[in-house]
């Protein structure tokens, strides 16, 4: 009799500051870049905020419609703030720029937990030393549109780098 093997997913945490523009962006992307690979049931993808300005709100109709305009749908975010106690379940924690960076790691429980916070642009060989994905709330749908690009290749790019991983783990 065989024993069936549990699946247990990469899992990711993308984190800006209220969750309603940039990480809910990101984590769309990237569900969405694992879908793609047939990787969705070995990879689980949330974001949060650091605050809790939005929490249960959706996210910004500017950031749904740049997202709409390139065929993802983000009518089903709500927003959450990011928890401490997240950290032993997560393998990566993925700040959107180095205050939101900063912050996490100061919040993380142990040393082990702060080595999963990385920076999204850090991923991305093209970004030219840009560490921070700007944060477009206070500007116009353009800037949506811009940040969603900025988001699409970082996103990639750690998609690339995690993808031989996800998949050693799902031939268990």
């Amino acid at each position: 009799m065989s024993r069936a093997t549990e699946i247990v997913p990469f899992s990711i945490c993308f984190v800006c500051a209220g969750n309603i523009c940039r990480s809910p962006m990101a984590e769309i992307v990237f569900l969405s870049r694992a879908r793609q690979a047939g990787l969705s049931q070995w990879v689980t993808a949330t974001s949060a905020g650091i605050g809790d300005w939005h929490v249960g709100e959706r996210a910004d109709q500017r950031t749904l419609d740049a997202l709409s305009a390139r065929g993802y749908d983000g009518s089903m975010h709500r927003a959450k703030q990011f928890d401490e106690n997240w950290f032993p379940n997560l393998d990566l924690v993925v700040a959107l720029d180095r205050t939101h960076l900063r912050s996490l790691q100061h919040s993380a429980p142990t040393a082990s937990d702060q080595t999963k916070v990385s920076l999204l642009m850090s991923f991305d060989d093209s970004a030219d030393r840009t560490w921070d994905v700007p944060d477009p709330y206070y500007s116009s749908a353009e800037t949506f549109d811009q940040v969603l690009g900025m988001i699409e290749r970082a996103s990639l790019a750690l998609f690339r780098q995690l993808e031989p991983a996800i998949r050693q783990g799902a031939l268990r």
